[in-house]
């Protein structure tokens, strides 16, 4: 059966998109990322929650700072980049569900009274909506450059707070010359799906 999805957008979305390395000087918008959260919030996750939390780079003071804490390979495409979010995961996330998760309002307090369980289910759940966020990107017609070489804790101490767990830096713009690098081996279907 094929894909009901048009196959351009398959191409965008997918085949021929890249990590960028490199981004043309064209300014990402309030508007694009908006565009892009409005579409990608309604991507699934565990009871609804949504731990995601997205911190955008714009000045230039901001960014120095980051850069200090990216490491050295990902130093110059992080002060080049029209933009950059840093993704992370809210540990208090939980406080939310009630209104996320109306059918079962007392999920916060059987599941997630603990912290460590909070901090399990954040990561996992962010990390599902960094990807769906990276996908978002992609379907503004933008490129992203997702990266988890950077200092974790000197991110978090300076960007974020003791509840917010930092997941990766992406570099948001449109893509400058050579910005990506050839594509690399996939595993086939083969490889990777087994029936039971």
């Amino acid at each position: 059966m094929s894909l009901v999805l048009d196959p351009t957008a398959q191409d965008l979305l997918f085949r021929e998109a890249h990590t960028a390395n490199t981004f043309t000087a064209e300014p990402v918008t309030d508007e694009q990322i908006q565009a892009i959260y409005d579409l990608v919030k309604f991507g699934p996750t565990a009871f609804n929650q949504t731990p995601l939390r997205i911190t955008l780079v714009r000045s230039a003071e901001a960014r120095e700072r980051l850069v200090q804490h990216m490491a050295e390979g990902n130093q110059a495409k992080t002060a080049t980049a029209p933009l950059v979010a840093i993704l992370s995961a809210d540990i208090e996330f939980h406080e939310e569900l009630p209104t996320l998760f109306p059918a079962f309002p007392q999920a916060k307090d059987l599941f997630f009274s603990e912290r460590p369980a909070r901090e399990s289910a954040a990561g996992l759940n962010a990390a599902l909506q960094a990807a769906y966020f990276i996908v978002g990107v992609r379907a503004a017609g933008l490129a992203a450059g997702p990266m988890t070489g950077f200092d974790h804790e000197g991110v978090r101490k300076e960007f974020l707070d003791n509840d917010h767990t930092p997941l990766m830096v992406v570099n948001i713009g449109k893509p400058g010359e050579d910005a990506s690098y050839p594509r690399s081996p996939r595993l086939g279907f083969d490889e990777v799906v087994t029936s039971v």
